[in-house]
């Protein structure tokens, strides 16, 4: 079994991973797909699929130490009273390189796990991002802080840039092989 998200209504659509194309062992999570289902069975199989942008998302739990931007958007979210929070990340010469978004809202224990599973979609952020700029695809981070109090969603603008290399150097997120991205 597998979910597949709905891009018109969020929706996820759970697929049988057994019965469908082979090809759908190699899509990871974030990946934008075209997909022909077979809607004949209660968990439809995929019967082809094209990537359309290889978007990657990584989660990891229990980071530490918290990246600078990120521990300062969150404290602005807590100063204000705000359940979410944002800023663009930028390099050293100034250049934006990304956006973070802090989200503190309570409760937090399954945020990530919301996350991960598609019950709370990040696809309303890169679409955010995709309206000011290009459409090229990202690497999306979903991060929780040991004490778990905030969990960070990091979106970096360039794919294999030195700003997502940077994050999964700092928290030993490996890059997986990508055969279809």
């Amino acid at each position: 079994m597998l979910r597949l998200l709905d891009r018109e209504t969020y929706d996820p659509v759970v697929v049988s991973l057994e019965a469908s194309t082979p090809r759908l062992a190699d899509v990871h999570p974030g990946y934008l797909l075209d997909a022909t289902l077979d809607w004949s069975a209660p968990e439809p199989p995929v019967d082809d699929i094209t990537v359309q942008r290889p978007t990657l998302y990584t989660f990891v739990d229990e980071i530490d130490p918290v990246f600078e931007v990120a521990q300062d958007v969150w404290q602005e979210a807590r100063a204000s009273g705000d359940g979410m929070n944002s800023r663009v990340t930028r390099n050293t010469d100034g250049d934006a390189n990304g956006v973070c978004y802090v989200f503190a809202e309570p409760p937090l224990e399954d945020r990530l796990a919301e996350f991960r599973e598609g019950a709370r979609p990040l696809e309303p952020l890169i679409d955010r991002v995709n309206e000011t700029s290009d459409t090229a695809p990202r690497e999306v981070f979903v991060m929780r802080p040991t004490d778990g109090e905030f969990v960070v969603v990091t979106i970096a603008f360039e794919k294999e840039g030195h700003f997502a290399d940077t994050l999964r150097e700092t928290y030993s997120c490996e890059r997986p092989p990508e055969p279809l991205g």
